[in-house]
């Protein structure tokens, strides 16, 4: 009984250790990174459907096309665009 219990604290003490370890060296990266990889997806969303919001950049054939991969993001990508920008956000984007 003893065992399991040294081996499960072990098994917690490393799992902790490497979360530890990954918030040090590249958690930060991996959010810069989620936070482009947002943005992108944002800009892409915004030229093949721009005209949800009133901006007509490329043609309805594409649009149709890309409909099926897209939906699932419309209604978020929709309040992210319509929302203002919080004070926080322009800091952190300054400070980066």
């Amino acid at each position: 009984m003893e065992k399991a219990s040294l081996k499960t604290r072990l098994e917690g003490f490393a799992r902790d250790f490497g979360n530890f370890i990954y918030g040090a060296t590249v958690y930060d990266w991996v959010r810069e990174l989620d936070k482009e990889r947002g943005k992108l997806q944002s800009l892409f969303v915004l030229i093949v459907f721009g005209d949800f919001l009133g901006v007509p950049i490329i043609p309805p054939y594409y649009q149709l096309r890309l409909l099926p991969h897209i939906v699932p993001y419309i209604s978020t990508w929709k309040r992210s665009m319509l929302r203002e920008p919080d004070i926080t956000e322009i800091f952190d984007e300054d400070m980066g």
